[in-house]
């Protein structure tokens, strides 16, 4: 008697269905994914003329938008109270009261919140106090 043997069948693995999930999770995490810029200050500085100077590395530059909110450092702040501001800068600078102390503010930002800054800044015994502007247009 002959016995046929049988023929090896031929593994193949199908990628369709990976595929699948994988372009699944891509649009997935795509879509969860939120894009904000929350900790960014829209500034539009004051003009001036000058010399440029070089900005320092450790520094503590607090920047007022033209709403008048705070950002220290980059950092922004939950309101716009003094208190809150004195405690943040106090945290950034520690006990060190040399440190330059740079405002940045909006062209278009009230008087009050730069003199704030600048009182707050005072009273923690910073003396090195610089405004940031930008270079005018030349016409």
């Amino acid at each position: 008697m002959k016995f046929r043997r049988k023929q090896p069948e031929e593994v193949s693995v199908n990628l369709t269905p990976l595929i699948d999930v994988v372009f699944l999770l891509l649009i997935f995490f795509m879509v969860s994914t939120t894009f904000t810029k929350e900790t960014h200050l829209e500034i539009n500085l004051p003009e001036a003329e000058g010399e440029i100077v070089e900005s320092q590395t450790d520094s503590i530059e607090v920047t007022i938008s033209v709403e008048g909110d705070f950002s220290v450092n980059g950092q922004v702040l939950l309101n716009s109270q003094p208190d809150t501001l004195r405690r943040a800068i106090m945290d950034q600078a520690g006990d060190d009261r040399k440190l330059p102390f740079v405002i940045s503010a909006d062209a278009n930002t009230p008087h009050q919140s730069v003199v704030t800054v600048m009182d707050v800044a005072g009273k923690l015994g910073f003396a090195g106090l610089s405004i940031t502007t930008q270079q005018a247009a030349e016409e």
